[in-house]
């Protein structure tokens, strides 16, 4: 079973992309939704208990705790140490699932993969990219988003280029989404016929 990495900064179409292989029958974990999943479960204890003031009726207020590290962004690496090893266990639990399904590919969607040292939780990687024009158009279109909040997530991210560097497979959602239908298809291929 390949396990496909797929990244990209902000604003780059990575949800969308992440859409495109699961209508064709490949199965996605979610980073993202295993985060939300464990600030309304085993996550909210730890995290209250670091960051005090930061969970409401049991679950993790996002805006306080982003807050909260806005203040103290040393905070991100006592959030990371407690999140990150249950994102792991819950991601080895699904892909232990789906080899048993028998899937033959599986994509890890991992926003902050580079940032975060998972390329060794993968077998290749994809990179979502698009124009940096199109990249802030999108961002800055999304409720409640500042210039300043963007560039904080940005600072966070490893820069664009960098991440195309290092990636197997490049997917830029800057030329339409039929062009990133059409990667999609031509990744999916080139993995299958090598596996074989």
């Amino acid at each position: 079973m390949i396990r496909l990495g797929l990244t990209g900064s902000i604003g780059m179409g990575k949800s969308t992309t992440a859409d495109m292989f699961r209508a064709r029958g490949v199965p996605v974990i979610d980073a993202d939704a295993i985060v939300h999943a464990l600030y309304r479960g085993e996550a909210v204890g730890p995290i209250e208990a670091a960051f005090p003031g930061t969970t409401v009726d049991g679950v993790v207020d996002r805006a306080r705790l982003a807050a909260q590290l806005a203040k103290d962004p040393e905070g991100f690496k006592t959030l990371e140490a407690i999140v990150h090893p249950m994102v792991w266990q819950k991601e080895r639990e699904a892909l232990d699932r789906y080899r048993d399904q028998g899937a033959d590919i599986v994509v890890l969607d991992i926003p902050l993969l580079f940032e975060n040292g998972a390329e060794s939780r993968v077998d290749r990687i994809v990179v979502v990219t698009a124009d940096e024009a199109v990249q802030k158009a999108r961002v800055m279109a999304r409720s409640g988003m500042t210039e300043e909040k963007f560039r904080m997530i940005l600072s966070r991210q490893m820069p664009d280029a960098e991440k195309r560097r290092r990636a197997d497979f490049i997917i830029d959602t800057g030329l339409g989404m039929d062009h990133a239908r059409q990667r999609v298809d031509e990744i999916l291929e080139q993995l299958r016929a090598k596996a074989e």
